[in-house]
């Protein structure tokens, strides 16, 4: 199966024909000319489209999908992800990746003992002001207690850190790795 990326999301339906407006995940658009085919998707499902066309305006991209022809259609997609085969992503220069890329990779803290794992990265997802890391903790994290990584069922906790410079330091996804600022954030 080909690996798919989150490139834009819908952010609402624009004039009368079922077009939306884009906001690009990478703050590029330039990509979206070559899409032919683009899956909208949110939290329960997922539906596969023919671009018919996509345009700029100032500095918004437009986008008009085979079969959303109205400005309700449209709007039924408001907050919906864009994801595509990765080829069809934007290309990458050195040290960049995408928020896809993030996912699987460990969460470490460096401590006056050294680094240590704290947790694994299950998802990226867009919050209030940004992203949000999905991190599930670690079993076998020494840096926190157990009434912190576990829930009161026994169950590894998944807590969520925002994708912001101050909590999250050093991103190699060549490596598979990130870094938290913070072990606070994880309470």
């Amino acid at each position: 199966m080909t690996e798919q990326f989150v490139v834009g999301i819908v952010r609402g339906s624009h004039g009368i024909t079922g077009e939306f407006k884009v906001e690009s995940t990478s703050g590029e658009y330039g990509h979206f000319e070559r899409m032919e085919e683009v899956t909208l998707r949110n939290a329960e499902e997922k539906k596969l489209f023919a671009v018919e066309y996509v345009k700029t305006g100032g500095s918004t991209l437009y986008m008009k999908l085979a079969g959303i022809n109205t400005p309700e259609d449209a709007a039924r997609y408001n907050r919906w992800e864009i994801v595509v085969p990765r080829e069809y992503a934007r290309p990458l220069q050195p040290g960049e990746w995408y928020i896809e890329d993030l996912k699987g990779c460990s969460l470490w803290y460096r401590s006056d003992n050294g680094e240590q794992t704290v947790g694994t990265v299950t998802n990226v997802m867009e919050g209030g002001s940004g992203y949000l890391v999905e991190v599930s903790l670690s079993e076998g994290c020494t840096l926190l207690a157990d009434d912190i990584k576990f829930t009161s069922g026994g169950k590894t906790r998944v807590v969520y850190v925002p994708f912001k410079d101050e909590f999250i330091g050093e991103v190699d996804v060549e490596s598979g790795r990130m870094q938290l600022m913070h072990l606070w954030i994880l309470e």
